[in-house]
C-alpha cells in the first residue's frame, strides 16, 4: 500500500522540530525582547480548526508559566462586525498554518492598529498574515500536502512554548523545548494500535484532557471527526462529569490524555468512573482498573508532554482512517486552505 501524505508528514515532526529551532532563533529572541518590554496584561489569540488548538495550548502553557491571562478572540469581530478592540499594551498572537484566512488576516491587522504588539506564527514567512503583524515565527516546516495539519500544528506549539520560555527567561522551559526533537522522535514510534483497533467500529467517542492536554483533546477530537467520520467529542476530564458522562454506556470509547502535572489525579479518577460505566477507556499517563493504559513518553516537562501525545495519536489516527476505508489526505468536503471571511 502506498504511504500516505500524512503518513510522511508525521514521520518529519521530529526534523522538522529541529530545524524550526535551528532557523527561528533570531525572530523567537526578537519577539520575546518585545514581550519583556511591553510586560502585556493580557494576551489575545486569533485562529481556526487546528490553529486554534495550537492557540488554545499556549493559552495554558502561558497562564501556568507567565500569570498572564489568555483569551481566544473571534476573527469575525474584525471581518464581519468591523469593530476594533482595545488593545493597546496587549499582545496578539495569531496562528495559522497558511496565514492566507481573510478574517485571520483583519484581526491581526485591527490588532496591530489597536496597538497591541502582533506576533504571527505561520508557514508562510511572506503570508499576508505575516504583512500585517509585528513579529513572524516562521515554522518551516515545508509543504504539508495532506488537508490534515500534523507537522505544522505540532511546530505552531513548540513555537509558542519557545517564544514563552525565551520570554519568560526560564531555563527549564528553555532546556526542555531544545530537547524535543528527540522526545517527538521517540513519540513517533509508539504503538497505539489497540485505541485505532477499537475505534475501527466506533461511531462516538470521548476524548478528555485537562490543562494543555485538552488542547491536545479537542484536537484529537477534531481529526477523529475528518479522517475517520467518527462523531467524538472533547471535554476537560471534570466538565464530561457536569453531563456528558450520562451518555456513555457499555462500550463506550473513551480517550484520556494524561501527563504527569497536577491535574492527573482528577483525570485518572474521571476514567476510572467512567471505565466503572462499562466504558472502553484508554489512557496515558498512569495506570487506572478497567483501562487500557497506552505508552506515553515519559519524564518529560510538563508543558511539553501532551505535544507528544498528540504525535503517537497522528500515526495511530491516519492508521485509523485506513482501517476505515478513508483516504486521511483528503477528508470528505475539506480542503487544505479554508478561506472564512
Amino acid at each position: 500500500m502506498t504511504q500516505s501524505h500524512m503518513a510522511r508528514e508525521v514521520a518529519e515532526i521530529p526534523q522538522v522540530a529541529a530545524l524550526f529551532l535551528e532557523k527561528s532563533r533570531p525572530a523567537i529572541q526578537a519577539a520575546a525582547a518585545a514581550l519583556r518590554k511591553i510586560d502585556p496584561h493580557v494576551i489575545a489569540t486569533v485562529a481556526r480548526g487546528s490553529s486554534d488548538h495550537a492557540a488554545a495550548y499556549l493559552k495554558y502553557a502561558i497562564e501556568l508559566s507567565a500569570g498572564v491571562p489568555v483569551a481566544s478572540v473571534g476573527p469575525s469581530i474584525a471581518s464581519i462586525y468591523q469593530r476594533q478592540l482595545r488593545l493597546a499594551g496587549a499582545a496578539c498572537i495569531g496562528v495559522s498554518q497558511s496565514g492566507q484566512s481573510p478574517d485571520i488576516v483583519k484581526m491581526m491587522s485591527s490588532s496591530t492598529e489597536s496597538g497591541a504588539l502582533t506576533i504571527a506564527i505561520t508557514n508562510y514567512s511572506q503570508s499576508p498574515m505575516a504583512e500585517v503583524s509585528d513579529h513572524c515565527l516562521t515554522l518551516h516546516a515545508g509543504e504539508e500536502k495532506s488537508v490534515a495539519a500534523t507537522k505544522t500544528y505540532v511546530t505552531s506549539i513548540l513555537a509558542g512554548i519557545a517564544l514563552l520560555a525565551e520570554w519568560q527567561q526560564d531555563t527549564a522551559l528553555r532546556d526542555a523545548v531544545a530537547a524535543m526533537p528527540e522526545a517527538l522522535a521517540g513519540a513517533v514510534a509508539l504503538d497505539w494500535s489497540p485505541l485505532a483497533a477499537r475505534l475501527a467500529r466506533a461511531q462516538h467517542a470521548f476524548v478528555l484532557g485537562r490543562g494543555a492536554s485538552f488542547a491536545v483533546a479537542n484536537e484529537a477530537a477534531l481529526k477523529m471527526k475528518e479522517t475517520s467520520g467518527i462523531h467524538a467529542e472533547a471535554y476537560s476530564a471534570a466538565e464530561v462529569l457536569h453531563g456528558p458522562a450520562a451518555i456513555v454506556q457499555a462500550h463506550f470509547p473513551v480517550l484520556a490524555l494524561g501527563v504527569e502535572d497536577a491535574a492527573l489525579p482528577q483525570l485518572t479518577a474521571t476514567a476510572t468512573r467512567l471505565a466503572r460505566q462499562g466504558a472502553d477507556v484508554f489512557v496515558t499517563g498512569a495506570d487506572v482498573t478497567g483501562a487500557t493504559r497506552l505508552p506515553s513518553v515519559p519524564d518529560l516537562h510538563p508543558l511539553l508532554a501532551p505535544l507528544a501525545l498528540v504525535v503517537s495519536y497522528y500515526r495511530c489516527v491516519e492508521e485509523l482512517a485506513r482501517r476505515r476505508g478513508f483516504d486521511p489526505d483528503t477528508p470528505p468536503h475539506l480542503r487544505k486552505v479554508t478561506e472564512t471571511t
